[in-house]
This record gives structure tokens, C-alpha cells and sequence, in this order.
């Protein structure tokens, strides 16, 4: 007879290890991206040791509903939030590309740092450009400063960045200023204000209706 524990109980525990050990790294983790794929290791081992245990349910429901599903929502929430949609003027000029990849390139090593991931969104327009800012379909716009002054000193950057959300001004403040002359614009919220229904009867309408000569 010996001390050791049977193969499969040996594997059983090996497997229930990992669980711990997993959503310990899956805590400490601070890239979304690889935060999924240690998501999906933790739904899988917490589904084999459901199954190790005889809860076959229990683990087809981890594995269907913990695991796939959750992860396919989370993945659409990343994507969709850690992004930022910058608005820029579409020109066939070799100049403004050039100076616009010199942009691009400036802003996806910046925000490659903070797991961001960069959209040109073009338009033809600057009046396009400022009516999608304010309209909040983009959360930043792009365009030659032109050494435009601001408080009566020249700015000398090569793009002036206007932006409505207060973390990537944070970030635009820490990028190389001949290159981005970040501008925070505050914009209010719309409030549509509901239609005034009126307090009268059907009845009482029409008698009105009636002394108007309707």
C-alpha cells in the first residue's frame, strides 16, 4: 500500500489548482485583451472540474453561459469602449497624408500604452468636422493648427486637437507639443424637453373648438 494518491485523483486536484491560480492572475491582469483569453481558462477549468465531480450540467451551463457567452459580451464591451474615434479632414494632398500618418503614429504609440486603439473617421469638412464633435458621433477631431494663436502666443504644433473627453486631453497634454496642440471643449448635454399635453377633456376641446368657430 502507498502514500501517493491515485492517478486520477492526482489529476483531479492538479486541475483544481489552476482554478485558484488562474483567477489570481486574472485580477492582477491590466490588459483587457489578455484579461479575456484568461477568462476563457478559468470558465474552462471550472467546467472540467464541475465534470471531474459528476455535475454534468452544472459544467455544460459554465461552459456555455460562464464561459462562451460572457466572453463574447465582454470582448463586443472592449472593443466597442476602449477606442478612440478621431474625426480628420480627407484630402488626396501626398503633403497632409504625410503629416497625418506623422499623427497617427504619435497617437497609437501613446495610447498603445492604455490599451486604446485608434479610428480615423474621415470628413470633408471643418464645419463637418466641429458638427460631429459636438453631435458626439466622434470623440476627437483633427486639424492643421496653422499657427493659430491662442492667449497671445503662436502655436507651433503641427496638428490642433479638439477632444470632449478629459482623459485623452490628459493624454493628448503628454505627447510632443510640434506635433499636437491638444484643446479640451466642453459640451453640454441636450435635454429634449417633452411636448406640453394638455389637460383638457375631448368634451371640453370641441366646446372651445365650437366658441372659436372651428
Amino acid at each position: 500500500m502507498t502514500d501517493f494518491l491515485p492517478f486520477d485523483d492526482i489529476y483531479g486536484v492538479a486541475i483544481a489548482l489552476l482554478l485558484p491560480i488562474t483567477a489570481t492572475i486574472l485580477v492582477v491582469q491590466r490588459n483587457p485583451y489578455y484579461a479575456l483569453v484568461l477568462r476563457g481558462i478559468v470558465g474552462a477549468v471550472a467546467a472540467l472540474v464541475y465534470a471531474l465531480f459528476g455535475a454534468a450540467d452544472v459544467a455544460l451551463t459554465e461552459a456555455l453561459v460562464g464561459t462562451m457567452l460572457s466572453i463574447t459580451l465582454y470582448a463586443i464591451a472592449v472593443r466597442s469602449s476602449l477606442s478612440m474615434q478621431l474625426g480628420v479632414l480627407a484630402s488626396s494632398d501626398l503633403d497632409q497624408r504625410k503629416s497625418l500618418d506623422m499623427l497617427t503614429n504619435v497617437l497609437r504609440q501613446s495610447l498603445q500604452h492604455q490599451h486604446l486603439r485608434l479610428e480615423l473617421v474621415p470628413y470633408h469638412s471643418i464645419t463637418a468636422l466641429q458638427t460631429a464633435l459636438e453631435q458626439k458621433d466622434v470623440h476627437s477631431i483633427a486639424f492643421l493648427a496653422d499657427s493659430v494663436d491662442y492667449n497671445g502666443k503662436p502655436v507651433l504644433s503641427l496638428y490642433e486637437v479638439r477632444t470632449r473627453v478629459l482623459r485623452l486631453h490628459s493624454l493628448l497634454s503628454q505627447l510632443p507639443e510640434e506635433v499636437v496642440h491638444p484643446v479640451y471643449v466642453s459640451i453640454p448635454s441636450t435635454v429634449v424637453t417633452p411636448p406640453q399635453v394638455s389637460t383638457q377633456s375631448i368634451f371640453e376641446q370641441s366646446d372651445v373648438e365650437q366658441i372659436k368657430g372651428v
